[in-house]
């Protein structure tokens, strides 16, 4: 691609080809709403079927869950030699498995936490929505403004500058 070339058009995801990325990844962010704001916690998480299950453990993140906070969870890619990116967002409720509700099949997936803390609450996302993208990572140059270049006054204010 040239400076003179068009970026080509973002690719919307049908649902298939979503799962099948959420799949071959097994990082991602959930956010939560914590009282009057929301939260990101970088989650391991396994595609169960058609959900998303991961660990957790006390804190921050199980407590908004358990109260009832609707969640979503972004998670993304980059294939290094074909330069195209996607990123996949799951939104809807998150809620604990409790012990005889499929625990046992939620136990055998391949749930590798990054952390070493204890995370004995199983969470499944039951989503709402499943929304993907798909696009060409364009060079640096191509977007590249330096903020300190002629006219860019014009373009970019500090917070505070009339």
């Amino acid at each position: 691609m040239t400076d003179s070339e068009p970026a080509p058009d973002v690719e919307i995801l049908d649902t298939g080809t979503c799962w099948q990325l959420l799949r071959g990844v097994s990082v991602g962010r959930l956010a939560v709403r914590v009282r009057d704001h929301p939260d990101i916690f970088p989650i391991n998480y396994a595609v169960d079927q058609e959900t998303l299950v991961f660990r957790s453990g006390p804190g921050t993140k199980l407590d908004a869950i358990l109260n009832g906070s609707a969640v979503a969870l972004e998670a993304d890619g980059v294939d290094a030699a074909t330069g195209v990116a996607w990123s996949v967002v799951v939104k809807g409720p998150a809620k604990a498995v409790q012990p005889g509700q499929d625990l046992s099949e939620s136990v055998t997936l391949r749930l590798f936490p990054w952390h070493a803390g204890p995370k004995e609450s199983f969470i499944r996302i039951v989503p709402g929505s499943v929304t993907g993208r798909r696009f060409v990572v364009v060079p640096p140059r191509i977007w590249w403004h330096p903020l300190n270049a002629p006219g860019s006054e014009s373009t970019f204010k500090q917070p505070g500058q009339p």
